[in-house]
């Protein structure tokens, strides 16, 4: 086993290798290798590239999300295909109908938290579990691409100011402190949401006629 890992891993870095000198187009085609099949270390590759090129950094965030989303197809449609039974070998009954729930409620933000936070977050899971219940391809992608991009672009952002380091720091911060992470960004995402529809009910009530 620990010969496969290594043999895996040796494959990893020679894709990645290969790919990155092909500037933002390399960017999008590791991220796509990353979202569908082969997991390389994301944030440090982009954080490699924003330090390399700073002037054109969002190109290279803006990149890495559209490989990440359409990338993100391929789990996503073998979720579609008949993944229930698979899902339901890896987690258990409850962890299932909790992610249902979950996307049944709110399938947009279901998949976006987990597209926006960094490893360890299980994110193929959730984009296996969206094609398991159907969610629409056209939400899916742009759940994922905003997701990434804002991640991306925070991250390189990041990483002008403080140097490449500040992408490990990070990371390590996330370990750590995961839940509050969560509950944070939930708080945040639910003070939007209350923001929004308290918004369109005043344009509801100010549009209707007086009687």
């Amino acid at each position: 086993m620990k010969h496969l890992t290594a043999l895996f891993l040796k494959f990893s870095a020679y894709l990645v290798a290969v790919l990155k000198p092909l500037g933002f187009w390399g960017a999008g085609a590791i991220a796509f290798l990353d979202s569908s099949s082969i997991p390389v270390p994301m944030d440090l590759i982009i954080s490699g590239y924003v330090w390399g090129d700073r002037r054109h950094f969002l190109l290279y965030c803006l990149m890495a999300a559209i490989g990440s989303s359409l990338g993100g197809l391929v789990p996503f449609y073998l979720g579609r295909a008949g993944g229930e039974i698979f899902l339901l070998k890896r987690i258990d009954r409850a962890r299932y109908e909790q992610l249902r729930d979950r996307f049944e409620r709110q399938e947009f933000f279901a998949l976006f938290i987990p597209s926006l936070l960094p490893p360890p977050t299980p994110w193929k899971l959730f984009v296996f579990g969206a094609g398991v219940f159907e969610m629409r391809v056209r939400d899916f992608l742009g759940a994922v691409f905003l997701g990434r991009l804002v991640r991306f672009t925070v991250e390189g952002i990041l990483v002008i100011r403080y140097g490449p380091q500040i992408v490990t720091i990070m990371h390590d911060l996330a370990q750590k402190h995961l839940g509050a992470l969560l509950s944070g960004i939930a708080l945040m995402l639910a003070a939007l949401i209350l923001f929004a529809l308290r918004k369109s009910l005043r344009k509801r009530k100010t549009s209707q006629p007086v009687a």
